[in-house]
């Protein structure tokens, strides 16, 4: 029986969205209220989805509690509370867009699961907005 099953978590973390090639005035353009000197922050709501094959003699397809923990070790414990361009070498380089973030929190979670199942990231930045990884 293949079947999924879902875990929701939650963390806030600040960044300012800013391309170091392009001026102020273009990245004002492009960004907005988001490119902010003074940096700004989010609220980040996750929603991990695993799928995958029933486990029968447990009944479950892997132990919500056991991802749980993981979720906490490695994804709250890294970005709660963070200034995601300051405090993160994986932005030292790179724009901290939503988009980069979730990728960045399923390559993460996909290091610490089997391969067998599937895995898919939410990431809600906002309650209106979200990205998805893998697209669907």
């Amino acid at each position: 029986m293949r079947i999924s099953v879902f875990r929701r978590a939650h963390f806030n973390a600040a960044h300012r969205l800013h391309n170091k090639n392009w001026s102020d005035e273009k990245n004002r353009e492009i960004f907005g209220l988001c490119n902010s000197p003074n940096y700004h922050g989010h609220n980040y709501d996750l929603e991990v989805k695993m799928t995958g094959e029933v486990d029968p003699e447990t009944g479950y397809l892997f132990d919500l509690g056991t991802l749980s923990k993981i979720i906490k070790e490695k994804v709250e414990n890294k970005f709660d509370h963070k200034n995601l361009n300051l405090d993160l070498d994986e932005f030292k380089e790179k724009n901290p867009t939503t988009e980069y973030l979730c990728h960045l929190i399923w390559t993460i979670l996909r290091a610490e699961l089997d391969e067998k199942y599937d895995l898919t990231i939410k990431l809600w930045e906002t309650p209106r907005n979200y990205v998805e990884y893998p697209a669907s």
